[in-house]
């Protein structure tokens, strides 16, 4: 019996434990809290009261002990003068920074801000599930209800240069920003070069966010991929909130939350969020962010004490030199103003798309071909349509392009806008900068090559193609460089289009005219596009969204550029026109635009809704489509303005060349040129190209205009405005397949 209870004694033992071990080790550790307390209370005590402290006068005082007994009071000896050099201590002086006198009223509302990121849709789930409960319910009237905002769907310039403004007085806002961490190239990366940016503009105010009534931050990462903060987790967060910081004057109102999304983010995310309600609350109730400590706010964590340069008052004895021994003064280094090395060293350059990332995943996903680190191909709805003779797209009609002898590649997938009506999903990458690995363009050229072909024959199974296009289809004679991002910016464009001009194969390239020097370093092109979406900096900033503050002056450089280039490149205008964006009042400022370029041809398209949540997001729909009479509408405008200017600008006269009806697009060309009249005397548009004499002329070097390889044939009749644009000799189908009967459609006649 004794045995029996003595073996069930260590099992009872665990079980009190395992009832009690809370309250045992909280016991424990405020007893040993209060005996650390008390030891070090003890041994301080008397180092305190004889201890001067720091920065004190270093004047020695005598120490006055009780008096015993009377003696003769002797004088303290006088220091003894040392013939060396006289020494110089000196104290540096911090000016203590007094608070700013805040002028503004008490707040008595609060309106927060949700700003998150996302690729995979995460955070933003993350983001609206905070939305829902940010409420407090005793305080709906003090709390707004929060906005939630995707940090790609906003102008930084309207939130993060000066906060936003309310008829109330007494409403602050309140910023809580979500951030993931990627080790890829994102539009994250714009967002803090921006808040960089911002902080060293000096024509911005030191702190523009200061009227905020406060931030907090919360970071997602993954600590299996990235353990610790030095090796990158919630990396791009911590720079987020050490940037904000600073622009807010130190209005951090909650701490920086973390959480590992492969372990406690859900956790983390409702302490985090517990933390920042109260704050709000406590905001809303006029009570401020309180009293901070030494430090509160600041962008990034102190040093150690340690490292701190003072002044301890002791004397250092070191060997003292003779001025006779001082020879040249010692080098110092002035460009290196930190006292501590940077332990950082900058790495080797990225790849833009990285394989199996989120990015790469997107694209991939969208069809595209990921050709080395940053360039793409993707077959275009017209080239399986051209295959199955059913039309082909508007620069058939306009310049003689084949579609399904036509590859649609780029060489960069990175853009330096963000247009509302950009069919990529937002998932490509954005930049100012060429900051990622550069591919060869032998890789480029061959990859984009074998990846076209590969898609082609994948067709060659579709119901409805025709053999002899399918062979056609296997010989590449044109290449639009117009897929996604900007091809201009890849640095070694000019040895890419060499390659296609070698193989016969013409070059069509596109540039959002963001990029003036490597639009003025641009070689031989077959011809070359510039997209023009606005007629001024309002109108521009607000449909393209562009990355760079001094977008506008870009532009305008790049129109001057264009005028330069006017006969030696075949220079297109293409207008993008978005109902509500860009059509309305501006057809005076696109004749401007017009003038300063003088361009060769002006194409006007309406845009095409690709129904993503990144249009819808931007305020794009399909109310924002125009319909075909509304485009045929806007370029009579446009032409008739032209031609007003015209009689005052050396006889400058822009005519209705072409038509695409299908694609709601319109041809302008440069009467001058391209306006030739046969030996009858009748006159003719001449917009297509003959291809073979640009290659011989490229072949031949020196230099040639773009006159010099027009096409002898006019442009086809059945292309001429009024009459649609499409090729009889192919057939029209509708959704379903089935042929629609050709109309005889009456010819609109130009004013």
């Amino acid at each position: 019996m004794e045995d029996s209870y003595l073996l069930r004694l260590p099992r009872e033992l665990l079980l009190l434990w395992h009832a009690h071990r809370m309250e045992i080790l909280i016991s424990a550790g405020f007893l040993v809290a209060i005996v650390r307390l008390t030891l070090h209370w003890r041994s301080t005590k008397t180092k305190v009261i004889l201890t001067p402290p720091l920065g004190s006068p270093v004047t020695e005082k005598p120490i006055r002990f009780p008096e015993v007994v009377q003696e003769k009071t002797v004088p303290p000896a006088q220091p003894v003068k040392t013939n060396g050099p006289r020494r110089v201590k000196g104290v540096k002086k911090v000016k203590k920074q007094e608070p700013a006198k805040d002028q503004r009223p008490p707040i008595d509302k609060i309106q927060p801000y949700i700003f998150y990121f996302t690729l995979g849709g995460s955070t933003k789930a993350y983001a609206e599930k905070l939305a829902e409960s940010f409420i407090l319910p005793d305080a709906e009237a003090r709390v707004l209800p929060p906005q939630v905002h995707d940090l790609t769907d906003i102008d930084y310039d309207d939130f993060f240069i000066s906060p936003p403004k309310y008829d109330s007085p007494g409403t602050g806002a309140f910023y809580t920003i979500l951030i993931p961490s990627y080790n890829i190239d994102t539009e994250l990366h714009n967002f803090l070069s921006h808040l960089q940016e911002t902080h060293h503009d000096f024509r911005i105010d030191t702190a523009p966010l200061q009227t905020l009534a406060g931030y907090s931050v919360f970071g997602f990462g993954d600590m299996q991929e990235w353990p610790t903060e030095q090796e990158g987790y919630c990396v791009q967060a911590i720079e987020v909130d050490k940037w904000m910081a600073k622009l807010t004057g130190k209005k951090r109102a909650y701490p920086l939350g973390m959480g590992d999304v492969k372990d406690d983010v859900e956790l983390r995310l409702e302490e985090w969020r517990r933390g920042v309600q109260m704050i709000v609350d406590d905001l809303s109730q006029g009570k401020g962010l309180g009293e901070g400590v030494l430090g509160s706010g600041d962008p990034v964590e102190s040093g150690d004490e340690a490292d701190e340069d003072y002044d301890d008052g002791e004397t250092l004895i070191t060997t003292t030199a003779d001025l006779e021994d001082i020879r040249a003064p010692i080098p110092i280094d002035f460009t290196t103003s930190t006292k501590k090395s940077s332990s950082t060293t900058t790495g080797p350059p990225k790849a833009m798309v990285p394989v199996n990332s989120p990015t790469f995943n997107s694209l991939t996903k969208q069809g595209y071909s990921i050709i080395g680190t940053h360039s793409g191909v993707k077959i275009c709805r017209w080239t399986k349509s051209a295959l199955r003779g059913r039309g082909s797209c508007y620069k058939y009609s306009f310049y003689g392009i084949a579609s399904h002898r036509c590859m649609e590649a780029t060489p960069s997938l990175s853009c330096s806008n963000k247009c509302v009506f950009c069919w990529r999903h937002g998932s490509n990458p954005v930049g100012t900068t060429w900051r990622w690995q550069v591919d060869p363009p032998e890789q480029i050229f061959e990859g984009i090559l074998a990846a076209h072909y590969k898609k082609i024959k994948s067709l060659r199974g579709v119901p409805g193609v025709r053999s002899e296009r399918f062979a056609e289809a296997m010989r590449v004679r044109h290449c639009a460089l117009s897929l996604v991002g900007e091809p201009i910016f890849y640095p070694h464009i000019n040895q890419l289009l060499a390659m296609l001009h070698a193989q016969h194969i013409s070059s069509f390239l596109v540039c959002n005219a963001q990029h003036p020097a490597h639009l003025a370093a641009l070689g031989p092109v077959t011809q070359l596009y510039v997209s023009i979406d606005a007629s001024n900096r309002d109108s521009l900033r607000k449909i393209d969204r562009p990355l760079h503050r001094d977008f506008w002056e870009r532009f305008c450089d790049c129109m001057d550029i264009l005028r330069a280039k006017r006969y030696s490149h075949r220079t297109v205008f293409r207008l993008t026109l978005v109902k509500g964006f860009n059509i309305a009042d501006e057809v005076a400022g696109y004749a401007d635009l017009v003038q300063r370029a003088r361009p060769g041809f002006i194409e006007v398209k309406g845009v095409t809704y690709c129904g993503t949540s990144t249009s819808a997001g931007a305020g794009l729909s399909m109310a924002n489509v125009p319909f075909w009479e509304e485009v045929q509408e806007f370029v009579l405008a446009l032409a008739a303005e032209l031609k007003t200017r015209g009689v005052e600008n050396d006889g400058m006269e822009y005519g209705l060349a072409a038509e695409h009806q299908h694609s709601c697009c319109v041809l302008l060309a440069d009467k001058e040129r391209f306006y030739r009249k046969n030996a009858a005397g009748e006159g003719k548009w001449h917009t297509l190209i003959d291809y073979e004499k640009f290659f011989k002329l490229v072949e031949r070097g020196g230099e040639f205009k773009a006159e010099d390889y027009v096409s002898a044939e006019p442009t086809a009749d059945w292309a001429g405005w009024g009459r649609g644009g499409f090729d009889p000799r192919d057939v029209r189908v509708d959704r379903k397949g089935r042929p629609i009967e050709a109309k005889d459609e009456g010819r609109v006649v130009e004013i």
